[in-house]
């Protein structure tokens, strides 16, 4: 029979000779598996790079990742107890390895009453070796404690398995995944698509097997597909909520982000509004707008009603503290909002008569005055804003509170924010800026909106874009869009949204991306300010470098639709966790994507990444001492990939669990070779292409009914 002391002598495979508290170098015994070990109870192989190494001592075993192993050559054999040293002078080779420390593995029990001994891997080194110790190779039970989750929560969802740990399971916990970020990178092709679509599908349907009704999962899973992937993957799941700019196929729902519900900062960059003339007259149309006030109405009325506004804004800004109007980019936020103040109450000041004229102009001098403390020019020659204080807030307040005095009391359904998400008529909305450019004082203001209207007009003539921002018949009611694309009570229409934005012009793609990323965080906010609890949400992003790029912090004062994406994204990315919203990104640029999203996320599962700058950005994602693992990403097989983070004790190599075909996103290569030799027909009929892409019927399109894709 074995004795334990022989089991771990079998088990031995050299020494330390060198220690450091990122690298441990061990020299291999001449009797060291050479290829493959049969001394661990089952035939693997060893050594091999990212094979794990243990090194007992007082506290457990160091576990030790291989990241480097070769020969070098010694000046006399390495054998104990002969004296030969002097006999022989040639060169003997000596095989080396070198191990970045993982963590410690302890010996643990599964109750008090067993003798089974159990692993657990903790993470810190206890205590370090020393030069000497014996290396020795693991057993499948240690090498699954190091690669398998130890609390049962980590177990709840398996992704995969590692083929450097004896295939041993991979789980992760959907709390740690989706709660702090989740960054899946990759090249093309390398299976990131398929990956997150995997991620969802097994978590939904672990969840449902942990149901005691096995019930419908209470999950809102929002994906933002501008590649139109993840429809047939999922089409087999129930209750799947599919939106589309036409109805291709049955059960698609059309696509509608009516523009009533853009805020301020959309309309701008989408109009590309200027901040001089442009946006305080657009932001004044939009509060009339959503107030449904009509341009007859009395001047000294409408004043009331916008110095009302202003002043509900101040006061919120008050309310947050010091981040309302403090720091980028509340304070560059905080002074344009001083500054619209400014320019709005001189212009109402002169329509009005005395005495209410000079208190409006009193509130336009005290703003003046505030922003003259707090302005500045940066170096491009943009003007900026240094942090203000709430008693720069309080003395514009004052101001107003005199004015308004002063007014007539505006009626409650008239003091709407230009942000606030009521419908209004989109067809009357150009012509209301003219009308208002038109009654400006001093009659110039007409010629700087006629390229603003323009664009709002193309936007409402454009046969692509009005299913989408301006649908036709009956409008939907904002609570009714919330239940439909953020998800309904209990996930009533169940817990999965595709939103296949593969059509969507790119006019407003990053317009539309913005609004609905913007409107589910902030439903999840406000949902958390009435329930004091989080609404777990997870929003999912496919190219994700496109939409959240990197960018400077600095702007001209005319903000880009990608600028507006980007920002809406950073403030998820900053602030989602407290609502319970997690983020998604899925990119094969890392180096491109926000820093500030890419900061944020918590977890990562790299695929293949050649690129050298992806995989220099990707290095400084983790430790020095563990970024060997990463030196493999560039020969990563399809499917194979690192998970690290927070989801992961330590970043474990695993091979990611296979889809079916129908199950996978629909992104195959492209089959040169078999459309070239007549394998597969492509018939082409441009015509119909035509139609499509203007909106404009062809009468040629009867003639050439025969085209498609024949397999």
């Amino acid at each position: 029979m074995t004795q334990p002391i022989e089991q771990l002598a079998a088990l031995s495979i050299g020494t330390v000779e060198s220690v450091s508290p990122s690298e441990i170098r061990v020299v291999l015994d001449p009797d060291a598996p050479q290829t493959t070990a049969l001394n661990a109870g089952v035939p693997s192989g060893f050594p091999r790079i990212n094979g794990y190494v243990l090194i007992p001592n007082e506290t457990g075993a160091v576990v030790g990742m291989i990241v480097w192993l070769g020969v070098e050559r010694s000046q006399f054999p390495r054998r104990q107890g002969l004296k030969d040293y002097g006999l022989i002078d040639l060169p003997f080779p000596l095989r080396k390895l070198s191990l970045t420390p993982l963590g410690t593995l302890v010996a643990r029990r599964d109750n008090q009453d067993s003798d089974v001994g159990l692993y657990e891997l903790e993470r810190g080194i206890r205590a370090f070796p020393s030069v000497g110790d014996t290396a020795q190779l693991p057993t499948n039970a240690q090498l699954r404690a190091i690669v398998e989750a130890s609390s049962e929560s980590d177990k709840r969802v398996r992704i995969g398995a590692s083929p450097n740990a004896a295939q041993s399971s991979v789980t992760v916990d959907p709390d740690k995944l989706f709660g702090r970020h989740l960054a899946v990178l990759g090249n093309t092709g390398s299976g990131k698509s398929c990956s997150v679509a995997g991620l969802i599908r097994w978590s939904l349907e672990e969840a449902r097997a942990a149901r005691n009704d096995n019930g419908t999962p209470n999950a809102r899973f929002i994906i933002l597909d501008p590649n139109g992937e993840y429809t047939a993957a999922f089409a087999d799941h129930p209750k799947t909520r599919t939106f589309k700019v036409t109805q291709a196929k049955k059960g698609a729902e059309q696509l509608r982000i009516p523009a009533w519900i853009w805020n301020s900062e959309e309309w701008a960059a989408f109009s590309r509004a200027a901040p001089g003339t442009q946006r305080p007259i657009l932001l004044q149309a939009l509060r009339n707008m959503r107030a449904g006030v009509q341009l007859s109405e009395a001047a000294d009325r409408q004043c009331s009603r916008v110095l009302r506004s202003y002043r509900a804004s101040l006061e919120s800004r008050i309310a947050q503290g010091t981040s309302g109007y403090q720091g980028w980019p509340e304070m560059q936020n905080c002074g344009g909002q001083i500054r619209n103040l400014a320019t709005d109450s001189n212009t109402h000041a002169q329509v009005l008569q005395q005495p209410i004229s000079s208190a409006v102009l009193h509130v336009a001098e005290e703003a003046e005055a505030v922003l003259s403390t707090r302005h500045y020019v940066n170096a491009s020659g943009a003007d900026r804003y240094n942090d203000f204080s709430e008693t720069d807030l309080r003395r514009v307040l004052e101001a107003l509170d005199s004015a308004i005095e002063a007014l007539p009391l505006a009626t409650a359904d008239q003091i709407v924010s230009e942000d606030a998400p009521v419908p209004f008529e989109l067809d009357a909305f150009p012509d209301h800026i003219d009308q208002l450019a038109a009654d400006a004082p001093g009659g110039q203001a007409a010629q700087f909106l006629a390229s603003l209207t323009m664009r709002i007009r193309m936007m409402l003539a454009d046969t692509r874009l009005g299913p989408i921002v301006h649908p036709a018949g009956n409008p939907i009611a904002f609570g009714d869009w919330l239940a439909s694309y953020v998800g309904d009570d209990n996930a009533e229409g169940g817990e999965l949204a595709i939103i296949d934005l593969s059509l969507v012009p790119a006019d407003v793609l990053h317009i539309c991306i913005s609004v609905i990323a913007r409107v589910v965080f902030e439903a999840c906010q406000r949902y958390h300010r009435i329930n004091h609890c989080e609404l777990p949400t997870t929003l999912v992003l496919e190219e994700a470098h496109t939409f959240v790029k990197r960018g400077s912090e600095e702007d001209d004062g005319h903000p880009t639709t990608s600028q507006v994406c980007r920002r809406a994204f950073e403030k998820i990315a900053r602030e989602g966790r407290k609502f319970g919203l997690g983020l998604v990104l899925s990119s094969q640029r890392p180096s491109e994507l926000s820093p500030t999203v890419l900061a944020q996320c918590n977890t990562f599962l790299l695929h293949r990444i050649v690129n050298d700058r992806d995989q220099e950005l990707v290095g400084r994602l983790v430790p020095d001492n563990l970024g060997g693992i990463l030196k493999e990403l560039p020969s990563l097989p399809t499917r194979h990939a690192i998970l690290m983070g927070w989801a992961a004790l330590v970043p474990t190599l695993l091979e990611v669990r296979e889809l079916s075909e129908a199950q996978r996103p629909q992104s195959p290569d492209p089959k040169f070779w078999e459309v070239w030799t007549g394998k597969l027909e492509r018939r082409i009929d441009w015509a119909k292409v035509v139609e499509e892409w203007t909106g404009i019927a062809s009468a040629e399109n009867g003639e050439t009914g025969n085209q498609g894709v024949t397999e």
